[in-house]
């Protein structure tokens, strides 16, 4: 099948961005707003993209009322936010903060997560996140019509103990990091360097992802009320 993006509307794309490019790291990014009110969302659309100085990006589109999300306000207003890592034990955690919350709602509290101060930012940190980095902005660059790509300076790294092997070097096996698939999440628990055996790829080239949550195979939430084009989450 070819498609023509030029047919699609905006929901239509987004689906097959999120459905394409898979697995994406999960930006879980903590603000502040102007009026001290903390926020957590967690952003898909995230990568990072420099070295010296350390940079990343988040990209966000509008609510799905076409408002901008606190996070973008936020981090444009302040200049400060934060990404913590997302890992198995905080996965609902990070799905239920995408929910549309009002303005004047932390997240923090409604969550029951605690809060871990910051060196150099007034963002708060969420306490427990294997890593996390406190950045200030760069630059915000408008992508066509409604979407913004911030790109961020990753000022202090926090890292746990456990987790950082001398040399710099993170130990990746031991995070148990959760990433995005369409509208749904998958857990990195294998790794391997190649090339593999004829027989494993033979074992596998037939089969479908391993479901955690005992839901039929083909199931999607975007095929339910739950899914909103903005990537929320609907109650």
């Amino acid at each position: 099948m070819i498609i023509d993006t030029s047919t699609l509307d905006a929901a239509s794309a987004y689906k097959l961005l999120i459905g394409s490019i898979v697995p994406r790291p999960i930006g879980w990014i903590s603000t502040m707003s102007v009026d001290g009110v903390a926020n957590l969302a967690p952003i898909s659309f995230f990568t990072c993209v420099g070295r010296k100085p350390p940079m990343v990006s988040i990209t966000m589109q509008p609510r799905s009322d076409g408002q901008l999300k606190d996070t973008f306000v936020n981090v444009r207003d302040t200049g400060e936010f934060c990404f913590n890592l997302v890992s198995l034990p905080h996965a609902h955690h990070a799905h239920r903060s995408a929910a549309e919350f009002p303005t004047e709602v932390d997240e923090f509290d409604v969550l029951g997560l605690g809060k871990a101060p910051s060196d150099v930012v007034a963002v708060p940190r969420v306490d427990g996140a294997p890593i996390s980095f406190e950045c200030t902005l760069e630059r915000v660059i408008p992508v066509g019509n409604d979407d913004h790509v911030v790109f961020g300076i990753v000022q202090r790294v926090h890292i746990r103990d456990d987790l950082y092997i001398e040399g710099g070097r993170v130990d990746t096996a031991a995070l148990g990091p959760v990433g995005r698939l369409a509208a749904e999440y998958t857990l990195v628990e294998n790794v391997f360097t190649t090339p593999l055996d004829d027989e494993i790829l033979a074992a596998r080239h037939p089969a479908r992802m391993h479901r955690l949550d005992g839901r039929p195979t083909e199931f999607s939430p975007i095929a339910t009320k739950a899914w909103s084009p903005s990537g929320s989450v609907m109650d």
